[in-house]
């Protein structure tokens, strides 16, 4: 495994602040990175810096050579006055023709190659230098939160992509659910110091528990024999035939080893205080048309929702997710039916550019206050910002000097102090590092309001949600299932022809080598690697399997206790059993190809 770059005893600052100081790390071929710390660590300076946009202050960068490296920053300048395929011809070493089966997994099609790239929204400009950078055949990719604005199956595809990527990467990213599936690798950027981890991300997890358990052992092990040294000075130093050995053991005590215990990374504990009482019933919609103007986006729309529901929104980009939840706050009237809210009903609406409703000359602790309940008392107000990590003085700040993520946890901040029993987020986690969405998270699970979720973060979604409302084709409906079941249909449905596009590739090139008279296509270890993968799917979809059984058994049960409810029952067994054969094919098809990698080992 050879290095592709090293970064040797590099400092950075960024004005007055230390970033980082005397790290040192290495990236190999073939390494799947994710690169994880709190806003402000210094993540993206550190892609600069391997870009050579940005040089060390002291220390040096080494790059293999001849490495080519693809960048995907967050915000840069580029020509999107130009078609997809006018901006796909520049600089790529890819044809055009074999890019297209990624841009249709990206949700491009055919139409957007000859559309302007100005015309397209956000979230397909994103697509759009995604697919140039695959065109580059980087040796290393440098993504930098690349799933912001990427509806869910093209998520699945970038994932899928990333998985089997045979070069190295290095991934920036607070969606813990698509770090777990893709890297091998952690890269840690936290408190001026950069370390390297082995294994994913909860491998990481666990290695940063063990590390801190150590040095605490160790540090109160040197802390008791400092305790027996200064005992023996106190009781011997004045004694003549002692003195000498007390002054021998002051010495050694000033040559102990001091052991610094860094604590874990400041996080975020949010507790959002209780909502006001309401009846049982807290929205209730009836054949709502929904949209701008003329233009319907949504269409006969139906559906009930209660106190305590906890209730994600999916659908593709443009589906109208956003227009439900605007709908549903109240922002947005009906062009046709109407919505109603409950007894005592408030919504606590948090859109995706709510935080340029804020007032720039505010402070943080004076925008908190702003929008809080009458009933909560000053020092909920301040706990809430301490639980948001503005502690100190730095509730005094103005509005107009914070960072995008700063100034996205003020308006979460105020959203929560409003104590309403109905809580609408739309894209809350956007802009949040990776602690304060672990805290919301948790937050939200133990809130005893309703909630009703929009995100393109998948472990928010599928921790926070308990129900589906699926978004489609210009309905919206409840899904019969959990996230979880939600994105397993999704990886059968859209993911399906990206499969057996590249089964039949690799079908192919079999065949051709076999032809050629050689039984051996591939070197022993790399049959070897992909039998384990697939043995490891073949489990997975086992487990699949059995939880679909136990549903089955279930409902069964239910079907014989209740009298009522039976066709909605029949349905969910029908859908069950749907699912369930469409696993056994897929574990069957796994089968087949282990055994005939088997022949050729």
């Amino acid at each position: 495994m050879s290095n592709l770059l090293q970064v040797q005893n590099g400092t950075k600052n960024m004005g007055p602040k230390l970033l980082f100081e005397e790290v040192t790390f290495a990236i190999n071929s073939g390494e799947h990175v994710g690169v994880i710390g709190p806003n402000g660590a210094g993540k993206t300076t550190l892609f600069k810096i391997l870009t050579q946009s940005e040089n060390l202050d002291k220390g040096r960068l080494v790059l293999a050579n001849g490495l080519r490296m693809g960048y995907l920053a967050q915000h840069d300048e580029w020509d999107s006055s130009l078609t997809l395929e006018q901006y796909l011809e520049q600089g790529c070493l890819i044809p055009l023709w074999e890019l297209k089966k990624w841009a249709y997994g990206l949700g491009l099609t055919d139409e957007h190659f000859h559309m302007p790239i100005v015309s397209m929204s956000g979230g397909y400009r994103m697509r759009c230098k995604l697919l140039h950078l695959l065109g580059e055949d980087p040796d290393i990719l440098l993504l930098d939160e690349p799933t912001n604005y990427l509806d869910l199956e093209s998520v699945l595809v970038l994932e899928h992509f990333l998985q089997d990527f045979k070069g190295a990467f290095l991934l920036i990213s607070h969606d813990r659910e698509f770090l777990r599936r893709t890297t091998d690798h952690i890269l840690e950027v936290e408190d001026g110091n950069i370390v390297k981890f082995n294994g994913g991300l909860d491998d990481y997890f666990e290695q940063k528990q063990m590390l801190q358990e150590q040095l605490q052992a160790k540090a109160m092990n040197l802390a008791e024999k400092r305790k027996q040294i200064l005992d023996f000075v106190n009781r011997f130093g004045a004694k003549a035939t002692k003195a000498k050995q007390a002054q021998s053991r002051l010495k050694s005590l000033k040559k102990m080893e001091t052991i610094e215990i860094k604590s874990l990374p400041t996080t975020a504990k949010i507790k959002i205080p209780p909502p006001t009482r309401t009846g049982k019933k807290i929205l209730t919609v009836e054949e709502v048309d929904l949209g701008y103007d003329s233009n319907v986006v949504l269409k006969d729309v139906k559906m009930e929702v209660w106190r305590g529901d906890h209730i994600g929104v999916v659908g593709v980009n443009g589906a109208g997710k956003s227009t439900l939840l605007k709908a549903l706050a109240g922002r947005l009237q009906p062009i046709k039916g109407q919505i109603e809210h409950g007894m005592n009903v408030e919504i606590g609406f948090y859109a995706q550019h709510v935080t340029e409703a804020l007032d720039p000359q505010d402070t943080v602790i004076e925008a908190l206050k702003r929008k809080a309940h009458v009933d909560i008392l000053p020092e909920n107000v301040l706990n809430i910002a301490g639980s948001l990590l503005f502690q100190g003085e730095d509730i005094h700040k103005k509005i107009k000097v914070l960072s995008g993520g700063e100034k996205s946890r003020v308006a979460l901040g105020q959203i929560l102090l409003q104590k309403a029993p109905c809580l609408i987020l739309d894209e809350p986690t956007n802009h949040l590092d990776f602690q304060t969405v672990e805290a919301l998270t948790m937050a939200l699970n133990d809130y005893e309001g309703t909630v009703i979720i929009v995100s393109h973060d998948r472990s928010f979604v599928q921790r926070v949600s308990k129900k589906i409302i699926k978004i489609e084709d210009g309905s919206a409906e409840l899904f019969p299932g959990d996230y979880n079941e939600y994105v397993w249909s999704l990886q059968k449905g859209m993911l399906a022809s990206y499969d057996n596009k590249k089964s039949k590739e690799k079908n192919t090139h079999e065949v051709r080598v076999l032809k050629g008279g050689n039984n051996k296509p591939k070197n022993f270890k790399d049959l070897k690697k992909e039998i384990k993968e697939l043995e490891k799917e073949q489990k997975q979809i086992e487990r699949v399997i059995a939880e679909l059984d136990q549903k089955t058994l279930d409902l069964n049960q239910k079907l014989t206790q209740q009298s009522d409810s039976h066709e909605e029952v029949t349905i969910e067994l029908s859908q069950l059993q749907n699912q369930k054969d469409e696993c056994e094919n897929k574990w069957l098809e796994i089968v087949e190809l282990v055994e005939s990698k088997r022949e050729q080992l």
